[in-house]
């Protein structure tokens, strides 16, 4: 876990970009609205607006994300003001607590923007639990959001905009589908049954801290979209928060709430929150716990107890997550999976045809989106294969597949990644033999996903004649070749496993 942590490919240094900016962002934030006056209270959840508004905003264009960071006070004003209103009728504000979280999940139907607004609506209802906000301070709290996501703003799109100049993010689209054949309409229906769960439990072991199991639960659900993952995530949280509480117990609680040092930890967590989310949700959670557990110390409420009672929540609200997906409309790995290799072995197929074009002189084809694209759908299938290739997994054969299915997933998307290159060299050329290659890769496509849904067009635009031979085309070949071995190798574990298990339920 250390060496993924540490190890892992950060393309651009853009995890370690993003987390640099966080620190600032989120430090100018806090910076700014303490100076202007705000309470401890609004302070916390300026920091905690501003914290959002860098982490979740994941459009694909700059502009994408300009917008999505406008809206996020447009939809999270409302909701404190309805948390802090309904805070004394607790029937009522557990009901529209539970909307909200449904909300959240259902509305990422409509992607990043829906996630994002989805996440800020969630948090922004349950800090005004965590900090038992009163109407009478909405002013004050209204302020310190809107100053927090300015400031935060300044930074991302005005002082370090990395992303100006870079090729836009390519953020894969969840799975469609009707009614609650969507995977987000029943994830929003788990949402709520683990959710209430959660809260009726959680009020029983704390009527003060219940809200940590329903956040936990809430969580527990981001960024999956099958039973496995999201029993896989709940697993990682409630690991990362025990690891996060013994950091609190010697780190957190012998500061009692120290200004600066407190203040200095915080960058740290945030640092590590952002640096870790993309590789290891286990790191991404220690690092959450000890942020809480040092702002409870500022608060002046941290002790021992507090941090055994987080677990006990956690806990709570992770049992509540693997109750919902396995008795409430339950998503299947299996599906799922299946779901994800198709559109990731699909776009191999559209990244070939548009190379294979750019070299026989086509200047409108470029596969270089389509390879950014590839290497997305990717992450989801690594993500969907996790349950799989879990350590603790105990379906040893359905393991040994499962890390076939990935290595040779990752052999493709290398090859296509070496043809797109030789694609973009303007001496490449082509000559007959790459037709035939070419023809042979789209054979294996289809006899892997033809039966299950058609492929994009056909490569037409080579011609059979022979022309000059060049490096780039030799090396075109070379690459066509590799990947026509991949997929062939890769027909064994998928046909070795019938519709009911490459990845179980």
């Amino acid at each position: 876990m250390l060496k993924r942590m540490f190890v892992a490919p950060d393309p651009g240094r853009l995890r370690l970009r993003s987390a640099v900016r966080a620190v600032l962002g989120t430090g100018l934030a806090v910076a700014v609205c303490g100076l202007t006056g705000h309470t401890l209270n609004a302070v916390v959840v300026g920091g905690l607006a501003a914290l959002l508004a860098l982490f979740t905003v994941t459009d694909s264009t700059v502009r994408g994300q300009m917008i999505t960071t406008a809206l996020l006070p447009v939809v999270g004003l409302p909701v404190l003001a309805a948390a802090a209103l309904l805070h004394d009728h607790a029937a009522l504000r557990d009901a529209v607590f539970l909307a909200v979280a449904a909300a959240g999940v259902y509305v990422r139907r409509w992607g990043p923007r829906g996630h994002s607004l989805g996440v800020f609506a969630f948090m922004t209802f349950f800090v005004t639990q965590f900090l038992h906000t009163a109407p009478g301070q909405l002013p004050e709290l209204y302020s310190a959001v809107l100053l927090a996501v300015t400031a935060s703003s300044l930074v991302r799109f005005g002082v370090w905009c990395y992303e100006k100049n870079a090729t836009p993010l390519v953020v894969p689209a969840p799975p469609g589908g009707r009614g609650v054949a969507r995977t987000t309409t029943r994830q929003a229906v788990q949402v709520a049954a683990g959710g209430a769960f959660a809260l009726v439990v959680g009020q029983l072991v704390s009527g003060d801290r219940w809200y940590w199991a329903v956040g936990a639960t809430w969580w527990i659900f981001v960024n999956t979209a099958s039973r496995g993952e999201t029993l896989v995530r709940g697993f990682r949280r409630v690991l990362g928060t025990l690891a996060g509480i013994a950091v609190s117990l010697v780190v957190a609680v012998p500061l009692h709430g120290e200004a600066v040092p407190t203040a200095a930890l915080v960058a740290v967590c945030v640092f590590g929150i952002f640096y870790t989310a993309a590789v290891s949700y286990t790191w991404m959670m220690l690092a959450v716990t000890v942020m809480v557990g040092m702002l409870y110390g500022l608060l002046g409420v941290l002790t021992p107890a507090l941090l055994a009672l987080r677990l006990v929540e956690t806990g709570v609200g992770a049992l509540g997550a693997v109750l919902a997906v396995t008795f409430v409309l339950p998503v299947t790995t299996h599906a799922t999976t299946n779901a994800w290799v198709e559109r990731a072995l699909h776009c191999v197929h559209g990244c070939t045809t548009a190379a294979a074009r750019r070299i026989a002189g086509d200047p409108d084809a470029d596969p270089a989106p389509l390879a950014a694209e590839l290497e997305a759908l990717l992450g989801r299938a690594r993500l969907s294969l996790a349950p799989l290739v879990h350590p603790l997994s105990p379906l040893r054969a359905r393991k040994v597949r499962a890390r076939q299915v990935l290595a040779l997933l990752d052999d493709c998307a290398r090859e296509v990644r070496g043809l797109a290159a030789v694609a973009a060299d303007p001496d490449a050329s082509h000559d007959a033999r790459l037709f035939d290659a070419c023809r042979r890769v789209e054979a294996a496509l289809v006899a892997l996903v033809g039966s299950r849904g058609p492929l994009p067009a056909p490569v037409l635009a080579l011609g059979t004649g022979s022309a000059r031979v060049r490096p780039g085309g030799e090396a075109a070949l070379n690459h066509l070749h590799s990947l026509e071995r991949a997929l062939a190798d890769l027909a064994v574990p998928l046909r070795s496993c019938p519709r009911s298990s490459l990845a179980g339920s």
